[in-house]
């Protein structure tokens, strides 16, 4: 089917230029992970392979931190950013609330706004990661660590993430599917091979030939969840939520009813990359605190604000079920689509327009975030569940985000494509008829 779709696609010239567009800009960005931060020992960040915040920062990055390249911070700034922005929209910020109800003009300055405040973060959060690193890295991270390097380190960073931020931009504009997402997702991509490395190795190279039949039976199962997990995302994914409307002023040709569609999973990926960055900031910074000293307190609580023991699991979890009914209400605002409907003179039968309808929205919206978080929940913490039941490699604890991004990210470019192609249909049906 996928192929079907590539292939009738890649037969439009519009939609051709715009693949490969996207391909030449990813092919950039993958040079761009490449090219490591001068004065910088890349080396050092293999032995701390298995600090989550570091996988996490990999998995944002589109796997360029591995590399502590100039294109270390990604799109991760750009993405608090852009929380943050949809924030203070929520009533917090007047300004922000004005240029949300502007339309084509308040979006610019809204999107100018979260320039700046990912240039802020940007900086702030790459001076602290190298210094964080760098006290954790035995081996010394920067080569000359003072003052004058820190700052060129964090403005080099800083450049970086505003670059791949633009790329991202110039793919969402020019290219096929959405910057941000095809940046990340080239990302995971890349790191499959790595991935498939590390097993292969785990379980067929450093182990003794006594227990290749038991690494057959793990690796098999390992494929049969990954199979699972991927047709499970998939429909819980493309689940939609029809909400019947009704029309009450008929126009020429409209319809005298249709359907409201919602998202059974509205907020997406995001609430589990937000919580998976505050989760795995404590691991950083307590570390750094402790600045080599044995400080009880602070090695219990780093302990237990890892994810990956059980409290550090349960407080994963609570993050993702309370940031998926905040950016819930964020993509779907219940006030908005009530006075939408309103305008266009539409209702949802048996519900009044304007409060009730508003009511309704966010009493539907609350069920569905409860469906949503629950799900995103299940998928982030069963490969880091399965990595301590079954003790496998550390690069399975992030499997479920990964393969969350990559399907959602793959549903959104076939629908993108079937989009062009029934477009190309429809033209072609009106040239017909002339």
């Amino acid at each position: 089917m996928f192929f079907k779709i590539l292939k009738d696609a890649l037969k439009i010239k519009n939609v051709r230029h715009k693949i490969f567009y996207t391909l030449f800009i990813i092919l950039v960005f993958r040079i761009g992970t490449h090219i490591t931060v001068p004065g910088i020992n890349a080396k050092s960040l293999e032995q701390l392979s298995d600090l989550p915040f570091l996988n996490m920062l990999n998995l944002v990055s589109g796997n360029a931190m591995r590399n502590f390249s100039v294109f270390s911070m990604g799109v991760s700034p750009y993405i608090t950013a852009s929380i943050i922005v949809q924030l203070l929209q929520m009533d917090i910020l007047p300004k922000f609330v004005e240029w949300g109800k502007q339309g084509e003009v308040g979006r610019r300055k809204l999107n100018q706004a979260t320039r700046y405040i990912s240039l802020v973060l940007a900086f702030i959060q790459s001076i602290g990661i190298t210094a964080a690193f760098n006290t954790l890295s035995n081996v010394g991270l920067v080569s000359s660590p003072n003052v004058k390097t820190y700052i060129l380190i964090g403005t080099l960073l800083t450049t970086g993430s505003v670059i791949v931020t633009w790329l991202g931009e110039q793919i969402t504009d020019k290219g096929f599917g959405n910057g941000v997402s095809m940046i990340i997702f080239a990302g995971i991509i890349s790191s499959i091979p790595n991935a498939i490395a590390t097993v292969r190795e785990d379980y067929f190279v450093n182990i003794k030939s006594s227990d290749i039949n038991h690494s057959y039976i793990v690796v098999g199962l390992l494929i049969i969840a990954v199979l699972a997990i991927v047709f499970f995302t998939t429909f819980v994914q493309q689940a939609e939520y029809k909400i019947p409307i009704q029309y009450t002023k008929l126009m020429q040709g409209a319809p005298t009813s249709s359907y409201l569609p919602l998202k059974v999973n509205p907020a997406g990926v995001i609430p589990v990359i937000f919580a998976s960055s505050i989760t795995t900031i404590p691991s950083t910074l307590l570390p750094f605190l402790q600045n080599g000293k044995n400080i009880p307190w602070l090695t219990t609580l780093q302990s237990l604000l890892n994810y990956q023991t059980p409290t550090g699991m349960v407080f994963y979890a609570i993050l993702i079920i309370l940031f998926s009914f905040f950016y819930t209400f964020v993509q779907v605002n219940p006030e908005k689509t009530a006075e939408n409907l309103q305008k266009n003179s539409s209702y949802i039968p048996s519900v009044r327009p304007g409060r009730e309808t508003e009511q309704y929205m966010s009493s539907l919206l609350k069920k569905l975030a409860t469906v949503g978080s629950v799900f995103l929940a299940f998928i982030s913490l069963t490969p880091i569940v399965a990595q301590q039941a079954l003790n496998l490699s550390s690069s399975i604890a992030l499997g479920g985000t990964s393969l969350l991004i990559l399907i959602s990210t793959g549903i959104e470019g076939m629908k993108q494509l079937e989009g062009y192609l029934l477009k190309r249909q429809y033209v072609g049906f009106m040239n017909t008829t002339k």
